[in-house]
């Protein structure tokens, strides 16, 4: 039997996360597929090799919902990289053991499309399922160990929701 790693002596991965709002200022969420019971979140993502953030923001979200670049807008984002840690039960397991939670940069960005130009069906989908939602019904909604990081990315763009 292997012990889980001692968390303080493992690196953050790298990391970007998409505030993506509709015209209405609603959030979209997506429901993870790999989840054992209700887990929505926002796009997310590792950051490549030599890849900045921006470019790792877009690359994610197309990866996740299909959207292509030229139907977002940049609105914002956030002055500081947040961190969150892994629970016991996942360190060791995800992202080969190398990290012990992810450092973000996260970005807010308007959707200048249409609902149905989104495709959560990818190559590699992260999702089930999608809807848009309110900040407070996104904070809810997120597992417990991402919650603060939520939290600090609504505050950071409270100014733009609806």
């Amino acid at each position: 039997m292997t012990q889980n790693p001692d968390p303080a002596s493992l690196p953050y991965r790298p990391c970007v996360g998409i505030m993506l709002l509709n015209p209405q200022g609603l959030i979209f969420a997506g429901q993870r597929l790999d989840a054992q019971q209700p887990a929505w979140q926002m796009p997310q993502g590792g950051i490549d090799a030599d890849e900045k953030p921006r470019a790792a923001a877009l690359r994610e979200l197309w990866e996740e919902t299909g959207i292509t670049a030229d139907l977002v807008e940049i609105l914002a984002k956030s002055p500081d990289w947040l961190s969150y840690d892994l629970p016991p039960e996942l360190l060791g397991r995800v992202w080969g053991g190398k990290y012990r939670g992810q450092r973000q940069r996260w970005f807010l960005m308007r959707f200048l499309g249409r609902d149905d130009q989104i495709n959560i069906a990818t190559e590699h989908p992260e999702f089930d399922r999608w809807q848009w939602t309110e900040a407070d019904a996104m904070l809810a909604s997120i597992v417990p160990f991402k919650r603060a990081v939520y939290d600090q990315v609504i505050t950071t763009f409270r100014d733009h929701l609806a």
